[in-house]
């Protein structure tokens, strides 16, 4: 018992150095800041304890939730090797509403991930690692266009808590974004953090909710998000 609460102590300091470091790369006296609105509506089917899918539609506002940054559909896949260790992979169709520069209007790009998650229990607390490729591209423009694939190599860490007799269990989740494309400075540049919960509907499904600042880093005027997200996802499970 005392082990298990040196690990918490120890965990939470991680969490707590991190988040400092992260805050201590921020760069300029100036910011932009913005509020968005994230959207999801999803449904995910369980094929056996193994195999999983999901398909979602996603709908994102931007400019303090007055106009629409993009829609999109994703379809992933997931598949637990082991009890703690879990791969998957998912694509996505965009449409992106450019409104910037002399060209404006909606554009459609086509984004593919490739996941890697960890997960184990200390006490109430429930933890994941996880490690993402990203690869995204718009569409109908090609490289001689100068138009290069946006990769990212991305890593969360999540935490959760049960608190007993209460469904709405309190979770937080840190991530790191490191960018390489051609022609662009690369490496860390953005991160996330998210606090948020879910709520269980027997035979049905999830509601979640979430709060979420996203900051940009390695830039003269880094950009501030802040978001608020609300989703749906309806589950339907392979009866055996």
């Amino acid at each position: 018992m005392m082990k298990e609460s040196k690990n918490i102590k120890s965990l939470i300091l991680v969490v707590l150095l991190s988040v400092s470091w992260i805050f201590a790369q921020e760069g300029g006296l100036e910011e932009v800041k913005d509020l968005e609105a994230w959207s999801t509506i999803g449904l995910e089917y369980k094929l056996n304890k193994k195999w999983s899918f999901g398909l979602e539609e996603q709908l994102r506002l931007k400019t303090d939730v007055s106009e629409i940054d993009k829609y999109f559909t994703q379809f992933e896949a997931k598949y637990k090797a082991f009890d703690n260790l879990e791969f998957g992979g998912g694509v996505r169709y965009l449409r992106e509403n450019d409104t910037k520069g002399n060209i404006q209007g909606y554009e459609n790009h086509f984004r593919f991930q490739l996941d890697m998650s960890y997960k184990h229990k200390i006490n109430d607390f429930s933890l994941k690692y996880r490690l993402r490729y990203q690869n995204k591209n718009e569409l109908g423009i090609s490289t001689s266009d100068a138009d290069y694939a946006k990769q990212h190599i991305r890593f969360k860490t999540s935490i959760g808590y049960n608190i007993k007799e209460w469904k709405l269990d309190p979770k937080f989740s840190a991530e790191l974004f490191n960018h390489f494309e051609e022609g662009e400075d690369n490496g860390l540049n953005k991160y996330r953090l998210t606090l948020g919960t879910d709520y269980k509907i027997k035979k049905v499904g999830k509601i979640g909710f979430f709060y979420r600042m996203e900051k940009e880093l390695r830039v003269d005027i880094p950009r501030t998000t802040n978001i608020i997200g609300l989703k749906f996802i309806h589950t339907i499970k392979k009866s055996i």
